[in-house]
């Protein structure tokens, strides 16, 4: 068959009779009961699953439109439970700074960059000192070199730490006198003076003077976003904390029929807007493309900028133990208020301390307000210590993790953590083991969004070169049924969403894709290199990169 260039749709769709059959397929799903089905026919009607089976029953349906799948493998469309969809725009267009091996190559970047980009702020995101060969923050210094005149601003790979030049930092009104905010650090020099890396809730000294993102600039953020993510197969995205912008971009979009792809958006409570989404109320559509009724809440920092808040010292660095963005009773503020709302809270919480204190949180709120059962969340729960696992259970706290993290961060892992700390970390198996259900995602575009990247991660614990040979703590890894349950269900059933979404069952949305590689067979360290053939959403086609054959 010849091969085609990619092909998005994300508004138009080719006339489909009322009932398709996809038929000649290598299909699996798994089920609300924890089965996993294999079939070779698909049946959809008003954009719902009709019946799955063999292909006898294709005969069924005459007169219905029919599309031989070709042998394909069909999945569920896959579910991210944890990402940022406006930000992975924005990384689209933005200075990409992702897999920089050096201070030097990232002036390279950006001396080109700034050749053909004349904004008046350049902004950009993606570095990580801990490739570098010292493996040292850089400074505003390294940035002067190359652009003098205007202000850069640039994320670290995680978004919990930016690197400033001077210009920032001057118009920002920055000097030696400006004090730290609580939940974050200036990165100061020899002399005291900010170095240029300011990290947590420091890094709104500098961002709170960026010119704000136009309407127009974030429609499209969402349009490239929405095409990029449904060429990965994924049909559904949790976005992980919108501002009042957004909120109101969003339920537009919904109203029009125009969003690309569903999407279970969390209240920033970060957002000075907080309270008046909060008071809007929760918001769905009639087709299951936006859903609003989750807030989300920012406990620690990153392991990367040393901001993730652990009970012991880090082991590189003395006397530093992280830190926490908002205090406890902070923290319980916010949770009362979300479920008093009606909205379940989805808390960031990295490190060991800052996990303890958020089920402690948790619990207390649940005592004096209720709430338990509002499906709430610890978002990446990456490090945990191994009497607080059995916690999540018992409070009922879903763990929404994101695999590629433990394979990104092992090396870094190994150096900023001790054993002891180190037992509860990245425990995907542990979880599941005792009944949690783990909802996995990517943390896009901290990490790449392509989701067979985080079911290899999931099932290796390696990385792409098959390192280590053994699989990093792999006790932790996951089978691929579980891995797929993962991104799948689990992710449907933190967004109380598991009779619509995340499998091939009777009345769900007809949510799939057509994958060039099966899942099930393929070689393990094969995985992550699958390719997602078509992607449909509630029986239309979304994108497709090979045509299949119509048959009427």
């Amino acid at each position: 068959m010849k091969r085609l260039l990619p092909l998005f749709l994300t508004l138009t769709f080719p006339s489909l009779a009322s009932t398709t059959v996809i038929y000649n397929a290598n299909g699996y799903t798994p089920t609300y009961k924890g089965e996993l089905k294999q079939f070779s026919t698909l049946v959809i009607k008003d954009g719902k699953v009709v019946k799955i089976g063999d292909d006898e029953l294709k005969n069924n349906f005459p007169g219905s439109q029919s599309i031989d799948a070709k042998k394909q493998t069909l999945l569920p469309g896959l579910i991210d439970a944890h990402g940022h969809v406006i930000g992975l725009g924005n990384n689209l267009t933005q200075l990409d700074l992702r897999g920089s091996q050096s201070i030097v190559q990232v002036q390279t970047t950006l001396a080109e960059f700034a050749k053909s980009n004349k904004e008046s702020w350049i902004i950009g995101r993606g570095w990580d000192q801990e490739l570098w060969p010292d493996k040292q923050f850089p400074t505003a210094g390294d940035l002067d070199k190359i652009i003098k005149d205007t202000p850069v601003v640039l994320s670290r790979v995680d978004g919990h730490a930016i690197w400033a030049n001077s210009k920032a930092i001057e118009l920002a009104n920055i000097t030696i006198k400006t004090p730290t905010p609580d939940g974050g650090e200036i990165i100061r020099d020899h002399s005291a003076q900010p170095s240029g890396i300011f990290i947590d809730k420091a890094q709104s000294l500098i961002t709170s003077h960026i010119p704000a993102p136009s309407d127009h600039s974030v429609n499209l953020a969402l349009d490239q976003a929405g095409q990029h993510l449904l060429s990965l197969g994924i049909t559904s995205t949790h976005d992980a904390g919108i501002d009042k912008q957004t909120w109101l971009i969003y339920k537009s979009r919904a109203a029009a029929g125009t969003l690309p792809l569903r999407i279970v958006a969390m209240l920033s409570a970060a957002d000075p807007d907080f309270k008046t989404m909060l008071k809007a109320g929760r918001y769905k559509d009639l087709n299951d493309f936006m859903s609003i009724r989750s807030v989300k809440i920012y406990a620690d920092g990153a392991l990367g900028s040393r901001g993730a808040a652990l009970l012991a010292d880090y082991a590189d660095r003395t006397d530093h133990q992280g830190l926490m963005l908002e205090t406890q009773q902070r923290l319980e503020e916010l949770l009362t208020l979300s479920f008093r709302s009606g909205f379940s809270a989805n808390t960031h919480a990295i490190g060991d301390k800052a996990n303890r204190i958020v089920l402690d949180a948790y619990q207390n709120v649940f005592k004096k307000t209720g709430g338990i059962l509002l499906r709430n969340r610890i978002e990446h729960a990456q490090i945990v210590a191994p009497e607080d696992i059995a916690r999540f259970k018992t409070l009922k706290i879903i763990p929404s993790m994101q695999p590629v993290h433990a394979t990104s961060d092992m090396h870094m892992a190994q150096q900023r953590l001790s054993e002891q700390q180190l037992i509860g970390a990245y425990a995907w198996q542990t979880f599941l083991k005792q009944g949690s259900v783990v909802a996995a995602g990517s943390d896009y575009p901290v990490e790449l969004a392509n989701p067979f990247d985080g079911l290899y991660s999931a099932i290796t614990r390696q990385d792409h070169n098959q390192l280590p040979a053994q699989g990093w703590r792999v006790s932790e890894a996951l089978n691929r049924e579980d891995a797929l349950h993962a991104f799948t269900l689990g992710g449907a059933y933190a967004a109380h969403q598991e009779f619509k979404l995340g499998s091939l069952e009777q009345g769900k949305w007809a949510d799939f894709i057509l994958i060039d590689k099966d899942y099930f067979t393929v070689p393990v360290q094969e995985i992550f290199t699958i390719n997602v053939e078509q992607t449909w959403i509630a029986g239309k086609l979304r994108f497709q990169r090979t045509p299949l054959q119509k048959e009427e």
